[in-house]
């Protein structure tokens, strides 16, 4: 197993820009429940995670319920319980730091792609665009292990991916106590997209469901800003052998556009070799 002590944020920019996440979350807000206070956002820097715009959802369950969470970083879904979990882990060393969000390894992570008649079941092109993410990590030999199935039934899975009525892109959430996050939705708006697009949100938010997070957290530059993202004084870690500046064509940019292929590059190769 490799030792894992950082994740650093990995990013990108092209023609069109679309967000990670829904364009528009406002309906799903719901701040009765659930309160964005001054507490939850300075647990979100003590994680050097985004606390500029975060918002509670309505996050649907894998039962079909929904429960109130936090919307972090545009495609982050985080329950207050599994906010109040996780934690820095080791502290900070000189060169980089452990966290609790990572998946244990060796482990055979198994993915289930939604299917049937619904619409939670995954359009053609989300499937194609899904087994393409899947073939992609499994072939760079890592020590963690994905297999894939299409199925109504979600008995066994580790991560379940569906989809959902909204504008192009994608949400899911950080791994916790080892196991990795267990949904990636894909909103509806990926349909008219081409496979190369829905690979590419495919691997991103899985990226996310074993660990990783935005590679331009000090700028939002993919998405057309110039907004830094803050560490809280504990800092976002370069990992070894990756790029401190901006990285145009890594598949854990904030935001995508319309001509993805979903292919790695080499700093993504590096980083994910390094974790995993």
């Amino acid at each position: 197993m490799k030792t894992i002590k950082s994740i650093l944020a990995l990013a990108f920019i092209a023609l069109m820009l679309v967000s990670c996440n829904k364009e528009d979350e406002s309906n799903q807000s719901n701040q009765e429940a659930l309160k964005v206070t001054p507490d939850v956002l300075n647990k979100i820097r003590a994680l050097s995670l985004n606390s500029t715009d975060v918002k509670v959802i309505k996050n649907t369950t894998l039962d079909g319920t929904t429960e109130d969470a936090f919307l972090i970083e545009g495609c982050i879904v985080m329950t207050e319980d599994q906010l109040n979990k996780m934690d820095l882990h080791g502290g900070i060393t000189t060169e980089q730091y452990r966290t609790t969000n990572l998946v244990s390894t060796p482990k055979t992570i198994k993915v289930v792609g939604l299917s049937g008649t619904g619409t939670t079941a995954l359009s053609p092109n989300m499937v194609a665009g899904l087994q393409a993410a899947i073939n992609r990590y499994n072939n760079l030999g890592l020590t963690i292990k994905f297999t894939l199935t299409f199925s109504s039934s979600t008995a066994g899975a580790n991560i379940v991916v569906r989809r959902q009525i909204g504008s192009a892109g994608g949400v899911a959430g950080f791994p916790s106590g080892g196991a990795p996050y267990n949904s990636v939705t894909l909103y509806s708006g990926l349909d008219t997209y081409s496979v190369g697009v829905n690979a590419h949100v495919a691997a991103h938010e899985i990226g996310h469901c074993i660990g990783l997070r935005h590679t331009d957290w000090f700028s939002r530059q993919s998405c057309g800003q110039n907004s830094n993202e803050g560490t809280a004084g504990v800092g976002a870690i370069l990992i070894p052998g990756t790029p401190s500046g901006y990285d145009a064509t890594s598949y854990m940019r904030a935001c995508f556009s319309s001509n993805e292929t979903g292919a790695f590059n080499a700093n993504d190769v590096t980083a994910l070799n390094y974790l995993y």
